[in-house]
């Protein structure tokens, strides 16, 4: 893995290029590459972004500390992180920012003056679209569905949104329960609760989020009973690959207003090519880029 990254950061150090990349599991289909590689040349300037795939590697979260080693020794200004490593790349950080301490998730790693700065731009790369979709939709009772890192940052951009009651469903009864006491105590003027049951979760739901890899490439299906989604609700998916999922495909059949994941993919990279690069992208020409990508398969 060291001598793979040396040979992007010889090159790099050839023609200028700034050094990013991507540590995550299954991540080939990935379109943060294309994201930031083509804002960086329509902005006048190099920017190499690699995909670090623990499957293809046959590592797992273990490898966190030689994989960032690697990566801030051979120049890399910053890696975004993708699951399953957002929570668990914590302890390996020097600092973290405001957002990503309450979120209890980092999704952006930069490398500066010997130090790794941990931030959260998912929270964010969420709030954007759906503040521009939703904005006066009904927010008395939310469910979301998944509490692990990218389920972290959408709680957190919901309350923030201006949610009155948050119900987080997850398989890990102790990790719903700890995101939802952790962002409790951030937010005391709301409801925020966990639980496993997602049927008695959706009981009285104005809006649903998903936020599990569930309808990803590879994982297919629901993440829930299709008789619980009815036209009542408005509906936000976070997976983006593809970008109609099962749910959405579903949600739509019922009548309900929906979000596709394709905005959070593109604010928050928005966010994170900021953090890496010290320059502020063109986010319609980013989202402009991601659109023409889907569109052409």
């Amino acid at each position: 893995m060291i001598t793979e990254v040396s040979t992007f950061a010889t090159e790099a150090a050839a023609h200028d290029k700034v050094l990013v990349g991507l540590i995550g599991a299954d991540i080939q289909r990935s379109k943060s590459p294309y994201l930031h590689e083509q804002e960086a040349a329509a902005a006048g300037f190099h920017l190499h972004y690699q995909l670090i795939d623990l499957t293809r590697l046959g590592k797992g979260v273990e490898a966190l500390p030689e994989l960032l080693a690697a990566a801030e020794a051979c120049g890399f200004a910053g890696v975004n992180i993708t699951h399953p490593c957002k929570q668990a790349v914590i302890p390996y950080l020097d600092e973290l920012s405001e957002d990503a301490r309450q979120i209890g998730a980092v999704n952006t790693v930069v490398f500066r003056d010997g130090k790794r700065y941990g931030h959260n731009t998912d929270w964010s790369g969420f709030a954007e679209p759906f503040r521009r979709h939703f904005a006066g939709d009904d927010l008395r009772r939310v469910v979301l569905l998944g509490a692990g890192g990218a389920g972290s940052a959408v709680a957190h951009a919901l309350l923030v949104a201006g949610t009155q009651e948050l119900v987080i469903v997850d398989q890990d009864a102790a990790r719903a329960a700890g995101l939802a006491a952790r962002l409790q105590g951030f937010f005391a003027d709301r409801r925020v609760s966990g639980q496993t049951d997602v049927q008695q979760a959706m009981q009285g739901a104005s809006g649903l989020v998903h936020a599990t890899p569930t309808g990803m490439y590879g994982h297919p299906g629901l993440p829930l009973p299709a008789e619980l989604v009815h036209g009542g609700l408005w509906v936000a998916e976070v997976v983006y690959f593809p970008l109609e999922t099962e749910l959405l495909q579903l949600a739509r059949e019922r009548g309900c207003r929906v979000l596709d994941g394709g905005g959070m993919a593109v604010w928050q990279a928005v966010g994170a090519f900021a953090l890496f690069t010290g320059r502020a992208p063109d986010s319609q020409r980013m989202e402009q880029h991601f659109r023409s990508m889907i569109a052409a398969g």
